[in-house]
């Protein structure tokens, strides 16, 4: 029998990581006294997001939303969206918050030919949002002197506090969790502006996944959202409901990028 894998690694630092081992051990439980097979004891923490993603035994996962729309190798089913309840996150949307140091200039305008950090080009968060809100100012189709991709939005930060980078894109989730967590990080840092919004990460299973395990997923979300048993775990993930719904919550992430191939901007520079 072959041994399904599982993952929470889009939010998964310091606390975060008990509570989502809480919270997988409770899903798995259900899936489990529903007959599931294969249910995986503990999260995946060895391998790459990616990794996990692409692997056609992935049981249950979370995806950024601008590569489940942009890549044409994933091939994932929505079980679900997660609403977070933190400053630029509610009802199943989120945004990022564009910082800089605190120290630094206090208008976007100004950081034309400064240098950019960001946790991945394939982030909606990092890249794609930021990319949709510069747009409208760029000139010539490029704005940054540099553009620098350090793998997390964590990392960003640190480059931002340590002065190797200027600005970035902070998803608002993630930066309530530094906010919590790290305070001193945050308070180096200026907010700029905001993003527009887009829907928060999904909760995804691989498309091959049989329906029968789709359906006692989507059951087993449903009842951890609203265990009481879990409400301490929920608190720490900033986790208030899970939402159904499919992959057209995603179709205005891949608008945005479509509107800055428009404006004459189609990669973050």
């Amino acid at each position: 029998m072959t041994r399904r894998i599982a993952s929470l690694g889009m939010y998964d630092h310091g606390p975060q990581q008990a509570a989502n081992d809480r919270l997988w051990r409770e899903i798995a439980r259900i899936l489990r006294a529903r007959g599931i097979s294969g249910v995986p004891l503990d999260l995946e923490r060895s391998r790459s997001l990616s990794a996990v993603l692409h692997a056609p035994e992935l049981l249950f996962g979370q995806v950024c939303g601008y590569p489940l729309v942009t890549d044409t190798t994933l091939a994932l089913r929505v079980l679900g969206t997660p609403v977070y309840e933190v400053p630029g996150a509610q009802g199943g949307v989120h945004r990022s918050f564009l910082v800089a140091r605190h120290d630094d200039a206090a208008t976007l305008d100004t950081y034309r030919d400064r240098r950019a950090a960001i946790n991945g080009f394939d982030s909606n968060t990092g890249m794609n949002l930021l990319r949709a809100t510069i747009a409208p100012i760029a000139a010539g189709g490029r704005f940054f002197a540099s553009v620098t991709e350090t793998g997390s939005h964590r990392a960003s930060i640190a480059a931002i506090v340590r002065g190797d980078a200027d600005i970035a894109a902070i998803d608002s989730v993630t930066f309530a969790a530094v906010q919590r967590d790290g305070p001193e990080a945050t308070a180096a840092l200026r907010i700029l502006a905001s993003t527009t919004e887009s829907a928060t990460p999904p909760f995804v299973t691989a498309r091959a996944t049989p329906i029968e395990t789709v359906a006692a997923l989507r059951v087993a979300l449903a009842q951890v959202a609203e265990d009481p048993g879990l409400a301490e775990t929920r608190a720490t993930l900033f986790l208030t409901a899970i939402t159904s719904g499919g992959t057209e919550r995603y179709a205005p992430i891949r608008a945005l990028e479509i509107d800055a191939v428009v404006a004459g901007y189609p990669e973050l520079r």
